[in-house]
């Protein structure tokens, strides 16, 4: 049975990851998004992930659990072996990464297509902001790291700039997955 490709959405904090993936998912019914697990701590909140304490994830990490798990931002992500199901069952599989781990994500699901989200400076710093979820000097950290490129390597990138319309975004995006669709 062929496997879908998994869709890695990657970006500086602020760019809309969660936002796109979430109307990617809606416009296109056949890709499916993929919760991670993530350490963050209870009152922070995002995109939608199921949350657990390090001592449970690194848990996780000895029995199996993850398909692939890293660390960054001070915390642990992890997505789930059930990635492999959901590969069987649509045509593409949404995964939030992290830039650091897109090269061992290619190795581990081989069919991957990086989807790099890119905004203005100023709409990052706007978005940051607005979400509240970190402090003006963690805010500064991450804005600092939003030109990090991505890693040598990758065999299928579509970068597109997230500073407009969410629509917009979407559309481009979809054209670029689906040429014969625009």
């Amino acid at each position: 049975m062929s496997r879908a490709p998994v869709i890695a959405v990657v970006g500086p904090s602020g760019v809309g990851k969660d936002s796109v993936m979430e109307a990617l998912a809606a416009r296109a019914p056949g890709i499916h998004r993929m919760r991670r697990v993530i350490t963050r701590p209870a009152g922070e909140e995002g995109e939608d992930f199921d949350r657990v304490s390090t001592a449970v994830f690194q848990q996780m990490v000895g029995d199996g659990a993850f398909a692939l798990h890293w660390a960054a931002h001070g915390l642990f992500y992890g997505v789930p072996a059930s990635i492999d199901q959901s590969r069987q069952q649509a045509d593409a599989v949404l995964v939030n990464f992290s830039r650091s781990v897109l090269l061992r994500a290619q190795q581990v699901f081989g069919d991957l297509i990086v989807v790099s989200l890119t905004a203005d400076p100023q709409v990052l710093a706007q978005r940051l902001s607005t979400r509240g979820r970190e402090s003006a000097a963690e805010q500064a950290q991450r804005l600092s790291k939003a030109n990090t490129p991505l890693p040598d390597g990758l065999t299928r990138v579509i970068t597109i700039d997230n500073s407009g319309p969410l629509e917009q975004t979407v559309e481009a995006i979809l054209s670029q997955l689906q040429p014969e669709r625009a």
